[in-house]
C-alpha cells in the first residue's frame, strides 16, 4: 500500500502543499490539493490526512507501548523537534502531541537533546557541536556544557535535507535506468525507494552490494559501489557544509576551539557523512552513543527531570530562536525585538508611538527574519488595537511585548499606556517557512547588509519629511495671522525642497532639506508657542501655576 503507509511525514509539518513541491515526484503519496494552507494527502477510502494527523497517530502508539510498559496512564510526554523548525513547526509538533491525548510538557530541539545525553552519560564539559543528519532534516548546533548547563550558542540547518535525500538520488537513478520517465507507478517508486535505503545502509559496512528492483516482467539487478554511491550524494552533503561554517560564526568560534562534535542520526552512519564530518571540523567526530538513540535518550532525560523524579535537578537547558522576530513600523521597516540565537525562554519590550493626528488604532505586523525591510522578511501573523481616543501624533504610547516560551512558541501582546487598552494574540501562522527561504534569509541578510541599511535610513528619513510636511502645512493654515511678510513664501520653498529631495533616494539630502525647513520656520514655530502659552496662562493666578507647577 504505497500511498497508504506515510513515512518520513516530519518534512511535511506545518508547510504547505506548494512547500511539498521539490519532493512530489519522488514520494508514491497522493497530494489532495496543491493549494491551501497544509499539506494534505488521500489515503485509503478517499481520507484526507494532514501531517499533523499522522503524527498524532505515531504519538499515540508510542504512548501505548509506554502505558503497557509502565502499567499506567502516561502523565505527560517531552517531544523533541529539529532545531531549525520554525514557530508553525513546532506549534504543529504541540497540536499533534495533543490530539494523540498527551500533556505535552516540553518541546526540546533535537541536537540539545542529544549533547544532554552525550554530556551525562561521558560527563563531558566544554564546547560541542551537534551534528545531527536525520531522514528528513539536518541541524547543527554549537553547545557549551558548564556546570550543569547546556547552552545553545548558535544553530543552523536545514529542514528540508536528510538521509532520505540520498535514497531518492539513488531512486532517481535507478529509475532512469529502467525507463521510468515522469512519475512512476506507485508500486514502483515505493519498491525503488526501498531498495535504495537498503543498499545504502549495507553500503556502511561493505564496499559493494548488488541492487535488485522487481518488475511486472522480471527484475532489475546492478552492481552498486560505495564510490558511485559517495559521487551520487556528495552535492546532498555538501548541502551541510554552509549552515555549519555559519554557526560557528555566530558562535564566534573556529572549528578548532570545538571539544568535539557529536553526531546524531541514522544518515550520519553513511561513511561518506563521516568523512565529510572530519574534512569541515578537523577532528573525528565523536559517536559513542547510537546515533539513531541518543535523541531518545536525552529527552528521556529531560522528562525525568520535569516530572521531578530524576537525580540531576540541577541541569538546566538553554535553547535558542533561530530568526529574529519584530514588528512592522511606519514605511515598512522592520523593528527587531529579539535577535536570532536568543536563549529561550525570552521577552523584549518596546514602545511606539502615533504617526498621524486622530489615529484610533494600530495595525501591527509581526515578522520574522534577519533584512531591514518588512517586505524582505516573513510574515507571522496580523492583529489590531482599536479603540483608542483620538490624540494629536505621538501622544499615545503603545507598549508591545514579545514573549517565547521554552519551547520556541511566540506571543505577542500590545497595551496603550494612556488609555489601558490592550490585545494579545499567540503567533499560529498555517505553514512554516521553506529551507530555501530560511536560508535566503540568513544570507541576504549578510550579502544586502550595507544596502539594507540604506534603504531602511531612506525610509525613516521618508517618513520625517512626511510628518514635518503634513505639520507645517497645518501650521500655515491655521496661524496665518502670525507670519511676517514674505515669512510664507521662504517657508513654502523650503517645504518645496524637502518634497523634492523625499522624492529621490539620498537620505542625507532628505536630512539636510528637513535641517533646512527647520531653520527656516523656527521664528513661526517660535510665536505659535508663546500664543499658545499666553492662551493657557490668560485668566490664572501666578500662585496657582507655581501651585500646579
Amino acid at each position: 500500500h504505497p500511498r497508504d503507509a506515510i513515512a518520513s511525514v516530519k518534512r511535511f509539518m506545518g508547510r504547505g502543499p506548494q512547500d511539498a513541491e521539490p519532493v512530489r515526484r519522488l514520494t508514491p503519496y497522493d497530494f489532495a490539493t496543491e493549494d491551501g494552507p497544509v499539506v494534505r494527502l488521500r489515503v485509503a477510502g478517499g481520507r484526507e490526512v494532514t501531517p499533523v494527523e499522522v503524527s498524532a497517530e505515531i504519538l499515540r502508539v508510542l504512548r501505548a507501548r509506554a502505558e503497557a510498559l509502565f502499567g499506567g496512564d502516561l502523565d505527560g510526554a517531552v517531544i523533541t523537534v529539529p532545531a531549525y523548525f520554525d514557530d508553525a513547526q513546532r506549534q504543529a509538533t504541540k497540536d499533534a502531541g495533543r490530539l494523540a491525548g498527551l500533556e505535552v510538557l516540553r518541546l526540546v530541539s533535537e541536537p540539545t537533546a542529544a549533547a544532554l545525553a552525550y554530556g551525562l552519560a561521558a560527563r563531558q564539559q566544554g564546547l560541542f557541536a551537534v551534528f545531527d543528519l536525520g531522514g528528513g532534516t539536518f541541524d547543527i548546533s554549537i553547545l557549551k556544557l558548564e556546570g550543569g548547563v547546556f547552552a545553545v550558542q548558535a544553530i543552523g540547518g536545514d529542514s528540508a535535507l536528510g538521509g532520505d535525500d540520498f535514497d531518492r538520488a539513488l531512486a532517481a537513478r535507478l529509475l532512469a535506468e529502467m525507463g521510468a520517465h515522469g512519475r512512476p507507478d506507485e508500486a514502483l517508486l515505493r519498491r525503488t525507494l526501498d531498495e535504495a535505503r537498503a543498499a545504502r545502509e549495507r553500503l556502511t559496512a561493505a564496499a559493494e552490494t548488488e541492487v535488485v528492483v522487481a518488475l511486472a516482467d522480471g527484475a532489475h539487478r546492478r552492481r552498486l559501489g560505495r564510490t558511485e554511491l559517495d559521487a551520487l550524494i556528495a552535492p546532498i552533503i555538501a548541502r551541510t557544509g554552509p549552515p555549519c561554517r555559519r554557526a560557528l560564526k555566530d558562535a564566534g568560534l573556529a572549528a578548532a576551539d570545538l571539544d568535539g562534535v557529536i553526531l546524531v542520526g541514522g544518515a550520519t552512519r553513511t561513511p561518506a557523512v563521516r568523512a565529510a564530518v572530519r574534512e569541515l571540523f578537523g577532528r573525528e567526530p565523536l559517536g559513542d552513543i547510537d546515533p539513531d538513540l541518543v535523541v531518545a535518550l536525552g529527552a528521556a532525560v529531560q522528562a525525568d527531570l520535569l516530572a521531578g523524579s530524576g537525580p540531576r535537578e540541577d541541569v538546566l537547558l538553554l535553547d535558542v530562536i533561530p530568526l529574529s522576530l519584530g514588528i512592522e513600523t511606519m514605511g515598512g521597516v522592520v523593528e527587531k525585538l529579539i535577535a536570532r540565537n536568543s536563549t529561550i525562554p525570552c521577552g523584549a519590550q518596546q514602545t511606539f508611538t502615533t504617526f498621524a493626528d486622530k489615529q484610533t488604532g494600530f495595525d501591527l505586523h509581526v515578522l520574522q527574519g534577519e533584512r531591514e525591510l518588512a517586505s524582505e522578511c516573513r510574515s507571522l501573523a496580523r492583529f489590531q488595537l482599536k479603540g483608542l481616543p483620538p490624540m494629536p501624533a505621538g501622544l499615545a504610547r503603545v507598549e508591545i511585548t514579545f514573549l517565547v516560551d521554552a519551547d520556541g512558541i511566540l506571543r505577542v501582546s500590545a497595551k496603550e499606556q494612556v488609555t489601558g487598552l490592550e490585545t494579545a494574540i499567540e503567533v499560529k501562522p498555517t505553514y512554516g517557512l521553506t529551507d530555501e527561504e530560511i536560508e535566503r534569509m540568513l544570507l541576504d541578510s549578510f550579502e544586502h547588509a550595507e544596502d539594507d541599511v540604506r534603504e531602511r535610513l531612506l525610509v525613516t528619513e521618508r517618513v520625517e519629511a512626511e510628518r514635518i510636511l503634513v505639520a507645517t502645512r497645518q501650521a500655515l493654515t491655521q496661524d496665518a495671522a502670525l507670519l511676517e511678510p514674505g515669512e510664507g513664501a521662504r517657508i513654502e520653498a523650503a517645504m518645496a525642497a524637502l518634497e523634492a529631495a523625499r522624492a529621490g533616494t539620498d537620505h542625507e539630502a532628505i536630512r539636510a532639506a528637513i535641517k533646512a525647513l527647520d531653520e527656516t520656520a523656527r521664528e513661526f514655530a517660535g510665536r505659535r508657542m508663546n500664543r499658545s502659552i499666553q492662551a493657557a496662562m490668560a485668566g490664572r493666578a501666578l500662585a496657582d501655576l507655581e501651585k500646579k507647577v
